[in-house]
């Protein structure tokens, strides 16, 4: 249980962090990668990721001969990016706009929902051989996705940054613009 507290404030500072470090490395295109970009609801699910699969290096040592590791961290990873959108646009259908705040919750909400279903999904009966191999490979595939969805991001809401209308790296091109800043 210990562990999965650490990794609940890890991924809370270090996403938290992650959501400045594009600026204050001048837009290096490769720290883009692990972090914010831009002002989208993908953007913000980057956030919670890369901390979370850096972690997996920690909670895999201690944790990767239990049988439903695969399993539970896949989950886990798959709750992140369907919780936060699921709470971002539905607090934004109640609440009829975007409240900083509330926005700041949701994340942590989100990495709390992760961290509870990673130990809890742990320590259940074992899951089958084949589905401990399947979430494993699933787990390369949505890590592989993750790295290439901001450089090629897709034309939907979840990844169109709200202040721009643009996408990925592009989205945040209009910003520099718009303040004068040099490209680097």
């Amino acid at each position: 249980m210990k562990i999965f507290i650490i990794e609940f404030f890890f991924v809370s500072l270090v996403g938290t962090f992650l959501h400045f470090l594009y600026d204050l490395t001048n837009h290096n295109k490769l720290v883009g990668v692990f972090s914010a970009v831009n002002e989208s609801v993908w953007e913000h699910i980057k956030l919670a990721l890369t901390p979370t699969f850096l972690f997996s290096l920690i909670d895999g040592y201690f944790y990767g001969y239990y049988n439903n590791y695969f399993f539970a961290k896949l989950i886990s990873i798959l709750s992140i990016i369907i919780v936060m959108p699921l709470l971002f646009y539905g607090s934004k259908l109640f609440l009829k706009k975007h409240i900083t705040i509330v926005n700041i919750l949701i994340f942590f909400i989100t990495v709390f929902v992760s961290e509870y279903l990673m130990y809890k999904l742990l320590f259940m009966c074992p899951v089958s051989y084949f589905t401990k191999y399947i979430s494993l490979v699933l787990l390369f595939i949505t890590f592989a996705f993750y790295l290439l969805l901001t450089i090629f991001p897709l034309e939907n809401i979840i990844f169109k940054d709200p202040l721009t209308k643009k996408y990925g790296f592009d989205g945040h091109k209009f910003i520099r613009k718009f303040f004068g800043l040099k490209k680097i």
